[in-house]
């Protein structure tokens, strides 16, 4: 089976007040959706992230390595969490897709792995 990418994304300031209804209600959806990949076979790994103003860029340039603060990408979208799954074709993973952006309510990307 093929491995695929599911990525969750957010609006720039996503972060969810996990204690408000709102939070609460998906926090049980995303549940019940990991409880059903994993059913199925087809969970590989998955989880969320803290906003992008938390990440830290390491570049590699002609032999030096340099540290900034920040996300990679100026982009008032970004990615606040993911699961890597096995499906046996894109069709597949487009309906895991579909099932997991109903649990967390927004938009999830599908990119297949690069074959071996």
């Amino acid at each position: 089976m093929a491995q695929y990418l599911l990525s969750v994304w957010h609006d720039e300031d996503y972060e969810l007040d996990f204690e408000g209804e709102d939070a609460q209600r998906m926090v049980a959806q995303v549940g019940a959706f990991n409880e059903a990949l994993t059913a199925s076979g087809s969970w590989v790994f998955g989880g969320g992230l803290h906003p992008a103003s938390s990440a830290t860029v390491i570049r590699a340039t002609g032999g030096d390595v340099s540290m900034t603060d920040g996300p990679y990408a100026e982009s008032k979208e970004q990615m606040g969490g993911f699961w890597v799954i096995e499906a046996p074709d894109l069709d597949a993973a487009l309906e895991w897709a579909r099932r997991g952006a109903a649990a967390c309510e927004g938009p999830v990307e599908v990119r297949p792995f690069q074959g071996e």
